[in-house]
């Protein structure tokens, strides 16, 4: 059954040093609109634009979650993430004050106490989620994750555990993931570490604000568990936080044996490849999807100059994705190299403004205006788009400003980039 989205009715604040960069850091919490997601803005760069929680933003870091745009980025996110998945809480923006978010007590719990203090409350908008159909699988070394189809609503999570430290014991749990089993059996588990791994974290210069009540030490004399299986209980927590980069409430049977947050990612990047290419196929349809006739009611532009044959999904003004299906009848392959046709590289581009249109064009205050395309920068063509291809297309807000509006915009066929470009638009009276 589908949800609505959810926020938060009032904002909070967590104070705390950062586990690993020692860092004291403030983080304020503020609800944001439906179709936001979760968006974290470095207030000490104020230049920096928010950096959304998606795969795309992922960047590998040892034993942390770290998401960079630009040259703003923040990391071990993956706690207040497992927090917001856990609980169903989808848009909010998070206004940190350095790099890291605040370690608190190395576990989800005190997000979880001032989320429901603040109270989660619903929004006129339907939760994206996401139904596993087909199984998925990473492997690396003695590390996996298999994720299997559920027919039951919802997700099951189990993880499989071996430690390589004399006296530490493995095991396996499974957990049905609901507001209430995660506050309960996931979100107290702290983050740990063996005592073999202490000196060499540190010599890398990690876990500088780590210490004895936010992380258990595996193997440490005296050294006891806030739960029963702690270590394993903080591995689904973590596996929670970063299936949150999906974007969508994913509904799927997941199996993780010795996995991390690298392995977690890889994981996401498959499902999100799995989700979009339903999502392109027209298997999945969001409440936000325009079909043709809706597009020509928002853009000026008609054959054979309307390059968009359908919007799959709009994200508020941040966000849209749209395809083009490229045919032999199209006219331009008429007279664009005829024997070996190709999809000429300023119609790909045109076809990109056009759904930036369509996203900058929903703002109230551009009703009755044209969205204008001004400039093109950092153009790159990848590859070759020709008949019969998909197009699918998708831009970005990076920037809007009184009436001008910068946009980051790519097209992938088949999954693969064939062009990429940031555009930069005014709008102008119709």
């Amino acid at each position: 059954m589908t949800r609505q989205q959810r926020t938060l009715r009032t904002p909070v604040e967590f104070t705390g040093v950062g586990l690993h960069s020692g860092e004291r850091i403030q983080a304020r919490v503020l609800p944001a609109a439906p179709d936001t997601g979760v968006e974290f803005v470095r207030t000490d760069m104020p230049e920096s634009e928010p950096i959304p929680a998606q795969i795309d933003y992922y960047s590998e870091r040892e034993r942390r979650s770290h998401l960079q745009r630009g040259t703003a980025s923040v990391e071990t996110i993956e706690h207040f993430l497992s927090a917001c998945n856990g609980l169903g809480v989808d848009n909010l923006t998070v206004e940190v004050s350095g790099g890291e978010m605040p370690g608190l007590d190395g576990s989800a719990r005190e997000y979880i106490e001032s989320f429901k203090q603040a109270g989660v409350i619903d929004q006129r908008a339907a939760a994206k989620q996401f139904k596993l159909t087909e199984p998925v699988y990473v492997r690396e070394g003695r590390a996996s994750i298999v994720a299997l189809p559920n027919d039951e609503p919802g997700l099951i999570l189990q993880y499989v555990a071996a430690f390589d430290e004399a006296g530490v014991e493995g095991g396996t749990l499974e957990v049905a993931v609901s507001p209430e089993t995660y506050e309960s059996e996931i979100a107290p588990a702290r983050t740990f570490c063996l005592e073999s791994e202490v000196e060499a974290l540190q010599a890398a210069g990690l876990g500088k604000g780590a210490n004895e009540e936010n992380t258990l030490i595996l193997g440490r004399e005296g050294a006891a568990p806030r739960v029963p299986k702690e270590p394993i209980r903080h591995k689904l927590l973590d596996l929670v936080g970063d299936l949150a980069l999906l974007g969508a409430e994913l509904q799927a049977h997941v199996i993780a044996t010795r996995s991390g947050h690298k392995m977690n990612a890889a994981l996401v990047r498959k499902l999100v490849e799995l989700m979009e290419k339903q999502e392109t196929d027209g298997l999945v349809r969001r409440e936000t999807e325009m079909d043709i006739r809706e597009v020509m009611r928002m853009l000026p532009h008609r054959y054979p100059f309307l390059l968009i044959d359908r919007v799959i999904e709009i994200d508020g003004f941040s966000r849209a994705v749209a395809v083009k299906n490229v045919s032999v009848n199209e006219p331009f392959f008429q007279g664009h190299f005829p024997k070996q046709p190709l999809m000429p590289g300023v119609l790909q581009l045109e076809a990109m403004a056009q759904l930036a249109g369509v996203l900058l064009l929903r703002k109230l205050e551009n009703t009755g205006k044209l969205a204008v395309l001004w400039a093109i920068d950092k153009v790159k063509m990848r590859g070759a788009v020709t008949p019969g291809d998909q197009l699918r297309l998708e831009v970005e807000t990076l920037r809007m400003k009184g009436q001008t509006a910068q946009v980051r915009g790519t097209g992938s066929v088949a999954g693969k980039v064939v062009c990429e470009a940031n555009l930069m638009f005014t709008m102008v009276d119709a």
